[in-house]
């Protein structure tokens, strides 16, 4: 072959890859606008709401998501993700088990707390179907269902090694083996129940809800009341 007819055969995968790179860099700049307008008009916004915010179009967004839930999955993966990455590395920078549950607790919290709105918006997925480990396999075309589940899958490892530590004589206990996930599933409860509550005095800081729920994990809601 010569060079003439090299450079020839080359250039289509040239034109491809650069529309492939600039189609993968409006998609991320498409997600970032999303996010900037689910945080500021609510977990409720519109896809003309989240358009007219990017000073984009509808078909726009339709074009590079198929349609709202095609967005509310791409953008919950993105979103779900970093939870994973910040509350994973929370419990593993401590080596005390009690500290490490406590680090976990309180990145969750933050992290919703920091932009309820996204929070509700990515989370869509109803709690029964990560909470029982089928949303991957039951919403199979959902991304944030997927990753969802992932995260959930990857702190109760986390939480299950944890917890055996703390409380080794009792490790053998089958009952013990449900307890992660059911510990996922209270601090999602609560903290969902928390973000909703309107700012009142009797409402608990972030500190104080995270202490309280590190207790209520680690050594049961007897102990953490007591005087």
């Amino acid at each position: 072959m010569n060079k003439l007819t090299e450079d020839f055969d080359a250039a289509p995968d040239g034109r491809a890859a650069r529309w492939e790179a600039h189609r993968t860099a409006r998609h991320q700049e498409l997600l970032k606008l999303a996010r900037k307008a689910v945080h500021k008009l609510g977990p409720q916004v519109s896809m003309e709401d989240i358009a007219n915010h990017a000073k984009t179009s509808k078909p726009v967004y339709y074009r590079y998501f198929g349609d709202k839930d095609g967005l509310r999955q791409a953008l919950g993966a993105m979103v779900i993700n970093d939870f994973r990455r910040r509350v994973i590395s929370a419990g593993l920078a401590k080596d005390d088990e009690a500290s490490a549950l406590h680090a976990m607790v309180t990145a969750y919290l933050e992290l919703a707390a920091n932009s309820p709105n996204l929070y509700f918006f990515v989370t869509a997925t109803p709690p029964e179907a990560v909470l029982n480990g089928t949303a991957g396999a039951k919403f199979t075309e959902d991304e944030s269902a997927g990753a969802l589940n992932d995260f959930f899958e990857e702190v109760t490892g986390l939480i299950s090694e944890r917890i055996t530590r703390l409380y080794a004589s009792n490790a053998s206990s089958a009952a013990i083996n449900l307890w992660p996930r059911a510990a996922l599933g209270m601090v999602r409860a609560a903290g969902e129940q928390w973000l909703r509550q309107p700012p009142s005095e009797q409402k608990p800081s972030l500190e104080e809800l995270a202490e309280e729920l590190t207790g209520w994990l680690a050594y049961g809601i007897a102990a953490t009341t007591k005087a």
